[in-house]
C-alpha cells in the first residue's frame, strides 16, 4: 500500500476528521460485508485464508489513516494492539506498527500551545528550550530544556487540538470495534463484547490525555517505591505543568535495548532484566497498581546503576480485590492447585462458574513454566511461538479466552516482562524471586 503524505500538523476539523475516519471504517466494513456475500461460493480452506487476507488488509489501511489522523485516534489504534484476546496475531503484529514514533509537529504550533497553556512562550518561561523534539508519539512530543534555575528538564507537550477530535475519534472507534467482532467470530470462534472494550479504552484514553493526571501518577509511584533505592522516579516541576503540558526532571542513561547489546557486562545485564522483573511483580502483587507501557523508551540504566521508570501515561490501578485475587492466582499456579485456580479464574472474571477451570489452568501452566520449577530456568528454552499456537488451539477448543477490562494492559506488561527475559537471555531460578514477590506482598 502506498504511503500517504505525513503532515505536520493534527488532522482536524469536525466535518473533515468524521469524514476521513467514517470513509475508513466503512470501508473497513463494506470490505466484510463483500466477503460475507462470497462465501457460499468458496470452500472453507479458500474462505478461511480470504478471511485472514482481508483482515490483514484491513489492518494495514486503519496503520496508515491513524497515522494520517495521528492524535487520539492513533492512541486507541495503539491500544485495539494490546488485544491479543480478540485479534489475530498476524494482524495485532500489524497494528502495533502504530506504536513507533511519528513524525513530529512543527514547532511552531508547539510554541503556541505552551503560551495557551503557561501563559508565556517557551523562550520566556526556560533560559533554553529546543525547539526540535527529541521524541514524538500520538498523542504530544517531548523538548528537552533548562529551568533559568539551571535544572536540565524535558517537557511534554500535547498536539494542539487532541482533546477536540476525542468525542468523534471515540465515535468511530465505537464502529471500528463492531466491525472487529466479526474478525473475532470467524477467525477465533469466540464471541466478543465491543460495548466493554469501548469503555475500558475511553477511560485510560481520557486519563492519558490528562497530563496532571499523569503528574498524580508520577508522584503516586515515588511514593511506592520510596523504600527501594534502585528505582528512580522523575521529579515533576508544577509550576511548569498543566492539563497539557509537563514538566519533568531530565533523567540520563541507556536504554534497555543498549544494555542488552553485544559488550555489555552480563552481570549488569543479569542486574537489569532481575530488576525488571521483580518491580513489575511488586506492582501488581504488593501494590496494586501497574506501569502498563513496556516500550523501550519508557525505561532508563542509569550510570549508579538504577533503574529509571518514565511516562506514567497509561498506568492501571486495580481495585484491592484484584490484587487479592491476582496474589491468590499466582499462589495457585505455583501449588499447582486446580480448585484455588478456578476460582480465581471466577473471581478475576475470566470464567463463568459452571466452566470447567481445567483448560484455563493448563494455559496458565504453559504461561508461567519458567517459574512454577524450584530450578534455574533459560528463558531461550521456551519456544514462544509454539507456545503461543498452544494457548492458541488451547482457546479455540474450549472458547476460555473471556477476557475483563483490565486483561488487555495486564497481558501488554507481561508481554513487555517476557519480551526482556527472553532478548536478555538471563538464567536464574526465577521460582525463587517470583516467590519472593509473593511473599513480600499484603495477603
Amino acid at each position: 500500500m502506498p504511503s500517504k503524505r505525513k503532515p505536520s500538523g493534527l488532522t482536524q476539523g469536525r466535518a473533515k476528521r468524521a469524514l476521513q475516519v467514517g470513509a475508513l471504517t466503512t470501508a473497513v466494513g463494506g470490505s466484510y460485508l463483500w466477503q460475507a456475500l462470497k462465501r457460499p461460493f468458496q470452500s472453507t480452506d479458500t474462505h478461511e485464508q480470504a478471511q485472514l487476507d482481508l483482515h490483514l488488509k484491513n489492518a494495514l489501511r486503519i496503520v496508515e489513516d491513524s497515522r494520517e489522523l495521528r492524535g487520539a485516534f492513533m492512541k486507541l489504534v495503539q491500544m485495539l494492539s494490546m488485544r491479543t484476546d480478540i485479534l489475530p496475531t498476524e494482524v495485532v503484529n500489524i497494528l502495533s506498527v502504530v506504536q513507533s514514533s511519528v513524525p513530529p509537529m512543527d514547532y511552531g504550533l508547539i510554541r503556541e500551545q505552551v503560551k495557551r497553556e503557561l501563559g508565556k512562550y517557551p523562550e520566556q518561561l526556560f533560559a533554553h528550550f529546543e525547539a526540535e523534539a527529541f521524541a514524538a508519539a500520538s498523542l504530544g512530543q517531548v523538548h528537552r530544556a533548562r529551568l533559568k534555575s539551571g535544572e536540565e528538564v524535558v517537557v511534554k507537550i500535547q498536539y494542539p487540538g487532541v482533546d477536540q477530535t476525542v468525542a468523534q475519534d471515540l465515535k468511530n472507534l465505537r464502529a471500528l470495534l463492531q466491525v472487529f467482532t466479526v474478525m473475532t467470530r470467524d477467525v477465533l470462534r469466540q464471541k466478543f463484547d465491543a460495548n466493554d472494550a469501548y469503555l475500558e479504552m475511553e477511560e485510560r484514553l481520557s486519563e492519558e490525555l490528562d497530563y496532571l493526571h499523569e503528574a498524580e501518577n508520577i508522584q503516586l509511584f515515588q511514593r511506592l517505591f520510596a523504600d527501594d533505592e534502585d528505582i528512580l522516579v522523575p521529579q515533576v516541576y508544577p509550576k511548569f505543568s498543566s492539563r497539557r503540558v509537563l514538566t519533568m526532571e531530565y533523567i540520563d542513561g541507556y536504554t534497555l535495548p543498549d544494555i542488552a547489546s553485544p559488550g555489555v557486562e552480563k552481570s549488569l545485564q543479569d542486574w537489569v532484566v532481575i530488576k525488571y522483573f521483580t518491580t513489575t511483580w511488586r506492582q501488581l502483587f504488593a501494590f496494586g497498581v501497574l506501569h502498563t507501557d513496556p516500550h523501550p523508551g519508557n525505561y532508563l540504566v542509569t550510570y549508579h546503576p538504577k533503574l529509571a521508570m518514565l511516562d506514567f501515561g497509561s498506568i492501571r490501578v486495580f481495585p484491592e480485590e484484584v490484587r487479592r485475587q491476582y496474589l491468590a492466582l499466582a499462589k495457585a499456579i505455583l501449588a499447582k492447585d486446580l480448585e484455588a485456580m478456578g476460582r480465581c479464574f471466577v473471581a478475576l472474571g475470566y470464567l463463568a462458574p459452571e466452566q470447567d477451570p481445567q483448560p484455563l489452568a493448563r494455559v496458565m501452566g504453559i504461561m508461567f513454566e519458567g517459574v512454577i520449577e524450584d530450578k534455574a530456568f533459560d528463558p531461550r528454552d521456551f519456544d514462544s511461538m509454539a507456545k503461543t499456537m498452544e494457548i492458541a488451539s488451547i482457546g479455540l477448543e474450549h472458547r476460555i479466552f473471556t477476557a475483563p477490562g483490565h486483561h488487555p494492559f495486564l497481558m501488554r506488561a507481561l508481554l513487555g516482562l517476557d519480551g526482556y527475559i527472553h532478548q536478555f537471555g538471563v538464567i536464574t531460578n526465577w521460582h525463587r524471586l517470583f516467590r519472593q514477590c509473593l511473599e513480600r506482598s499484603p495477603a
